[in-house]
């Protein structure tokens, strides 16, 4: 019984998600090597209120092709809004929170952050807050953002994801599966792993790796494989690390196959040539036009999306052989 409510409630996010998207859709186009202002062209129309500054500060890893997605849907947001977007990033907790600490002295009309490691961010965003400037959470952090004051948030709900995954391991008769965390204490990727293990009747373990070398993730997975010719299942929590993970599965000699977390382009061409599995998408172009939308809403009109009180879902929703080429036309896009 418990389950059916979960499935009905995930089938419900992922069409309410779906929705939201349609309506969000302003599709624009970027490399995404910038740091400084993005302003793309708009298919949509442009607002005609007064110009305004709004800064994005996200934890983003360099070459991590995930926040690609939630650039473009920035942008899109950011364009037809006549907003000047200012997008930074680190990995880094403490440089995170500079990046936010710039962003206050810049006098920006709002601020749009991801919080992965909450207590790094909390005094900084309070200064936010204290100088008048409104903030709202996307991506990581939905634990948190009430506690901090921030406005609204936009994401998916980690928890109930691990668990779908593992509800989703069992269907498929996955017995041993290790859980690939790419950066350890960030909170979301920790719930995701949790969330898992909770609902999976098998074993779970999670693998530790070092996100931002892909070598090491790739020989770190391998050698685990390797000495453990009892996992069937590598879970990921990234699409950059399906398809290394894919390559370790290949270089062990094992029979593991591969699931993941979040989409891009390859990955999309991965599960539809059977590399990997299925994918759990989060939605992230919709995280990034819904952080920036709903802060203009804020300003021009008063709109507080949730009440203040209530996250906006954007997944998660299941992407596997028999859906994939529904969503693969905008993966090539890089929407999705």
């Amino acid at each position: 019984m418990e389950r059916s409510r979960r499935n009905r409630r995930i089938s419900a996010v992922a069409a309410l998600s779906a929705a939201a998207l349609l309506l969000a859709a302003g599709c624009s186009s970027s490399s995404g090597g910038k740091k400084a202002e993005e302003s793309p062209d708009a298919a949509a129309g442009k607002a005609d209120t007064p110009r305004m500054k709004i800064a994005m500060v996200t934890h983003a890893a360099p070459g991590d092709t995930f926040w690609d997605l939630i650039r473009k849907g920035a942008q899109a947001a950011a364009a037809k809004d006549n907003v000047e977007l200012i997008y930074s990033n680190d990995p880094n907790a403490a440089t995170q929170a500079n990046l936010i600490q710039n962003a206050i002295d810049q006098k920006v009309d709002g601020i749009a952050v991801t919080l992965a490691k909450p207590e790094a961010m909390k005094d900084v965003v309070a200064k936010a807050e204290a100088a008048g400037i409104p903030v709202v959470g996307f991506n990581a952090g939905l634990d948190d953002w009430k506690d901090q004051g921030l406005l609204q948030y936009f994401g998916q709900d980690e928890s109930v994801a691990g668990e779908a995954l593992g509800d989703k391991l069992n269907d498929l008769g996955a017995k041993h599966n290790i859980c690939v965390i790419h950066e350890q204490g960030h909170v979301a990727l920790e719930a995701r792993c949790a969330g898992v293990k909770k609902t999976f009747k098998g074993k779970t373990e999670n693998l530790y790796v070092n996100g931002t070398d892909m070598p090491s993730v790739k020989s770190t997975i391998t050698a685990k494989l390797k000495q453990d010719s009892g996992i069937d299942y590598v879970v990921t929590l990234g699409a950059p690390f399906a398809l290394t993970a894919v390559q370790s599965v290949a270089d062990a000699g094992s029979k593991a196959k591969v699931g993941t977390f979040d989409l891009n382009k390859d990955l999309v061409k991965a599960v539809q040539d059977g590399g990997v599995q299925f994918a759990v998408d989060q939605q992230p172009y919709l995280q990034g036009y819904l952080s920036v939308d709903s802060l203009w809403l804020y300003k021009t009109n008063g709109n507080v999306s949730g009440g203040g009180v209530a996250p906006v879902l954007t997944g998660p929703a299941f992407v596997d052989k028999d859906n994939v080429e529904s969503v693969a036309a905008f993966a090539a896009k890089g929407t999705r």
